[in-house]
């Protein structure tokens, strides 16, 4: 249930915009209605990311919430077959998260080169964010 909860509030925030959810108190818990606009978080893991150019840049691997915000998507670049890759964490207004109707599609697009990417600092997954 948490990880449920924890999905749409991830999910609401990186579409960034604000949609009516109606919350219902019972006791010491708040329940959510999800909207069909909003995204799940298992939607966006997996992204391939791309640029204006068409080029695939690199791909959504995770997505770092603090204080119940969206506050980065974690995007590995480079390597093969997850070998050598290199991961970063971009700001949830540097993607532009769409899903195209026709083809039952999550896409994802920003304004960066792999090159940029791959010289932004590194994200690690060690100490409490370990795999």
């Amino acid at each position: 249930m948490r990880r449920t909860l924890i999905a749409i509030a991830a999910a609401a925030a990186a579409l960034g915009a604000a949609h009516a959810q109606t919350a219902v108190g019972t006791g010491s818990h708040v329940f959510v209605t999800a909207q069909p606009t909003d995204v799940l978080s298992y939607n966006l893991i997996g992204v391939k990311i791309t640029n204006g150019e068409n080029k695939d840049i690199g791909e959504i691997k995770d997505l770092v919430l603090s204080k119940d915000t969206l506050a980065g998507y974690i995007v590995s670049v480079g390597g093969f077959l997850g070998m050598g890759e290199h991961y970063v964490v971009v700001s949830p207004s540097a993607l532009k998260i769409s899903y195209l109707e026709n083809d039952k599609k999550w896409t994802a697009t920003m304004d960066a080169t792999k090159e940029d990417l791959k010289s932004a600092p590194e994200f690690k997954y060690e100490g409490r964010w370990k795999r």
